[in-house]
């Protein structure tokens, strides 16, 4: 059985993005794999989370993550920062890892361009840190979504560089798991790259038919059309993008021909996309009202998750350790 990892930050309420890009994929793995999956506490700081919300993040990931399908029973649901041996590794992992390499992924450019007054070191090292949660289990695959590929490779490169400099076999190389399929990433409704968060063009898993259809009817658009089976703007292959994983195929290609024959409406597109998106939402939006109050039973489990989690960890920084040379006198 192969084990798996991954994580989402918790930096609030997790979106349509955060599902179609991990969250679905969680949940069918999880049977078939040993699975790992934490609430990225510690990824969260390098925006300066107010501390007043910081633990009600980590709840809001968690009641998703289990409202979403993910079993307790059957996987490992843990909290980061439970986990302090992930900070070792992070630090061990960091000795092999170069600025200049660090500074060239896009993430951190792109985080750089639009917020300079914070560009942090634990920006900077971001990837070591994901390298770090998924070497910390020796993990074979890694269900990351389309924007996250480049530093799942960067994990790939510490984990060569670290056996390659200590002459041993000791980390895998992890690739990406998404079922056979292109990863996903799910776009803003503004027309923008990338739905999310701090973008403010995301739908959120627990938000209401009402609020939904008004944020698929703000959604940017164009004048439609002037020639047949002409190429769509941005803003319009967002939608069908979204369109794609929410509907049925009869239903895209329906809109598909209505492009290519320049009798599309928009207003019709986007009272399917939002009738289509609450059918998707609305089931774990129930679920996620049963259980954000049961206090008790989300200690429980992220309590035995981070035990189980931590069993995992002690063993690989221990060894780590050793291969590395340091000893107990």
């Amino acid at each position: 059985m192969e084990t798996v990892l991954s994580g989402i930050r918790s930096t609030g309420k997790l979106h349509l993005g955060n599902y179609f890009g991990a969250l679905r994929n969680f949940t069918r793995m999880q049977h078939e794999n040993k699975c790992f999956f934490f609430i990225a506490d510690y990824h969260s700081l390098t925006t300066h989370p107010d501390p007043k919300i910081l633990h009600g993040n980590v709840k809001n990931v968690l009641t998703e993550y289990l409202a979403a399908g993910i079993d307790p029973e059957v996987s490992t649901i843990y909290v980061q920062s439970d986990v302090t041996e992930v900070c070792e590794l992070y630090l061990l992992l960091n000795m092999h890892a170069y600025m200049g390499e660090l500074s060239k992924t896009v993430s951190f450019k792109e985080k750089a361009r639009k917020h300079p007054d914070n560009v942090n070191a634990g920006l900077l090292t971001y990837p070591t840190l994901m390298a770090a949660d998924i070497l910390m289990h020796n993990a074979d695959k890694v269900p990351v979504g389309k924007d996250q590929e480049q530093h799942l490779e960067m994990t790939r490169k510490f984990a060569r560089r670290f056996n390659n400099m200590y002459g041993v076999e000791y980390f895998k190389e992890p690739v990406a798991y998404n079922f056979g399929e292109e990863l996903i990433k799910i776009p803003g409704l503004d027309g923008s790259g990338k739905m999310g968060k701090s973008e403010g063009n995301c739908i959120y898993l627990d938000e209401d038919a009402k609020s939904i259809e008004k944020k698929v009817k703000r959604a940017l658009t164009d004048e439609g059309p002037k020639e047949p089976n002409s190429v769509k703007p941005d803003c319009i292959e967002n939608l069908f993008t979204i369109l794609k994983v929410v509907s049925t195929n009869e239903v895209v290609q329906h809109f598909e021909d209505k492009w290519n024959t320049c009798e599309i409406r928009y207003g019709d597109l986007k009272k399917q996309l939002a009738e289509d998106i609450i059918k998707v939402t609305t089931p774990i939006r129930e679920r996620i009202q049963d259980i954000q109050n049961d206090d008790a039973y989300l200690h429980k489990v992220v309590t035995e998750g981070a035990e189980k989690a931590r069993e995992s960890a002690r063993k690989t920084v221990r060894e780590v350790r050793e291969i590395m040379g340091f000893k107990k006198f």
